[in-house]
């Protein structure tokens, strides 16, 4: 087969320079992470995209083959949403929260632990037997307790323990977690994915807790994606909950940002999920994209 011409090159797109200007832009950034434990948060369109769910994988694995320790905290709202659909099941929501009775958990463990995470880990051992699904569940991984009664088995994390997640990256594994936590007793909940990522973040002191979105990172004005700050700290973020610019459901996202700083994580930072190979813009880039959030000056 003959080699393609510069030609055949140019013709498909392929810019030599500019790929290889990508590649020395990358470098520092490389050499500065490396040997870093980076959380991501996957959900969203990200999620239940096929070819997103695919670089997704590729960008996780090719973190791991330059030095860095990447975890994968996971939801998946949408698809226990659609299995209880399938099983006749009506479902309640209570100020966005899912009413999780002990059916409804049950279908949640089934779905989160058995399709939705082993989905996640066979993406990524498409390149190699590097990933791990465990619940927080395994090895004590989250304790967990009851949010309020009215929402059953819907759960507040208590504490963590990362000692196994720590186990897997001494071993150069790639843990993908399902976010079901249990008390003392062995009772199951279901945990909001955000929150364990920030939670499981501090726990590892990592330097990264990355929340992958359906929107380009926090905006001053939901309705126009130009006023992205692509920079904040703490205070200011507290700041703008407090006057109303954060509101509704991206109040959740900030606060897990902001748990995961304050309680050890180096940086928080929320990306658009629906962009692809997102996480290697924003890691190993001079212009980086999304929202990055540090703890600040209190």
């Amino acid at each position: 087969m003959n080699e393609p011409t510069a030609l055949d090159v140019a013709d498909r797109g392929f810019e030599p320079s500019r790929r290889a200007q990508s590649l020395i832009e990358a470098l520092p950034y490389i050499e500065r992470f490396r040997g870093a434990i980076v959380v991501v948060k996957f959900g969203g369109n990200a999620m239940v995209d096929p070819d997103l769910s695919r670089t997704f994988a590729e960008d996780i694995v090719l973190l791991r083959s330059v030095g860095l320790k990447p975890v994968v905290v996971h939801g998946g709202g949408p698809q226990i949403g659609e299995m209880l659909d399938k099983l006749g099941k009506e479902t309640e929501f209570r100020e966005g929260l899912r009413v999780t009775d002990a059916e409804t958990l049950d279908v949640a463990r089934m779905v989160l632990v058995g399709k939705v995470g082993r989905d996640i880990v066979g993406a990524i051992n498409v390149h190699g037997a590097y990933a791990v699904g465990l619940s927080g569940e395994d090895g004590g991984l989250i304790r967990a307790s009851a949010r309020d009664p009215e929402l059953g088995f819907v759960g507040n994390i208590e504490s963590v323990n990362p000692n196994i997640v720590e186990r897997l990256l001494a071993e150069e594994l790639i843990p993908v977690i399902s976010t079901i936590g249990s008390d003392a007793f062995g009772q199951a909940y279901n945990i909001n994915a955000d929150t364990v990522a920030g939670a499981l973040a501090g726990a590892l002191r990592a330097e990264k807790a990355v929340y992958l979105t359906d929107v380009p990172g926090l905006l001053a004005d939901v309705d126009d994606p130009a006023s992205l700050i692509a920079q904040s700290t703490v205070p200011e973020l507290n700041a703008l909950i407090d006057d109303g610019t954060i509101a509704g459901g991206m109040i959740p996202k900030v606060g897990a940002c902001i748990h995961a700083v304050e309680s050890g994580a180096t940086a928080a930072h929320m990306l658009d999920g629906r962009v692809p190979h997102v996480l290697l813009l924003e890691l190993f880039t001079d212009a980086g994209i999304g929202t990055k959030i540090t703890l600040g000056v209190t």
